[in-house]
């Protein structure tokens, strides 16, 4: 019986997969689905934030903090493959809140992990200024707990506006 990987393998095995390519990532929403997945020989799974809320009867973005964590600790024990999360607007509006959630989430095991640029509220995005801003709390979060997940910096243009734009998104390794 081989030894199951550990967080730092399943980090150094999503970098992997992000240098060599293209690579299909499912979303699982719960462990059932996940090890399912895992089964079905996918290298790498991301959790859906829409997925895990609507399988807990409550509407996506409506989760807290702490239930989205302990979603993504399960999920992370559950499975021998990288867990990439979608962490919405890293539940802040702030940088220093999102530096201090982004700390939170990489403590859940997650490889990866992205953030995106519309808040909870009523505002369609936040202005590109602060969006920069919490960009970097983020990437300055990770760099601090060790520099090994994989970020990914949304915007999600595509989704508020009604019509599609240009999505950019950046993975900031």
């Amino acid at each position: 019986m081989s030894a199951r990987p550990t967080v730092a393998d399943k980090r150094k095995t999503f970098r992997k997969l992000h240098e060599t390519g293209c690579f299909v990532i499912p979303n699982p929403w719960n462990v059932g689905t996940a090890r399912y997945l895992q089964g079905l020989g996918f290298k790498a799974l991301a959790t859906t934030s829409a997925g895990h809320a609507h399988a807990l009867g409550y509407p996506d973005g409506t989760q807290s903090l702490d239930v989205v964590l302990a979603h993504y600790w399960e999920l992370v024990e559950a499975t021998d493959v990288p867990l990439n999360a979608d962490f919405e607007n890293a539940f802040a509006d702030d940088p220093d809140g999102v530096a201090v959630n982004v700390t939170r989430c990489i403590a859940s095991g997650v490889a990866g992990l992205s953030v995106e640029d519309s808040p909870k509220s009523n505002t369609p995005l936040y202005d590109f200024e602060h969006s920069v801003a919490r960009v970097k709390a983020a990437r300055a979060a990770i760099d601090r707990a060790g520099g090994d997940v994989v970020f990914t910096a949304r915007a999600e243009s595509c989704i508020t506006s009604g019509r599609f734009i240009s999505s950019r998104r950046c993975h900031l390794f």
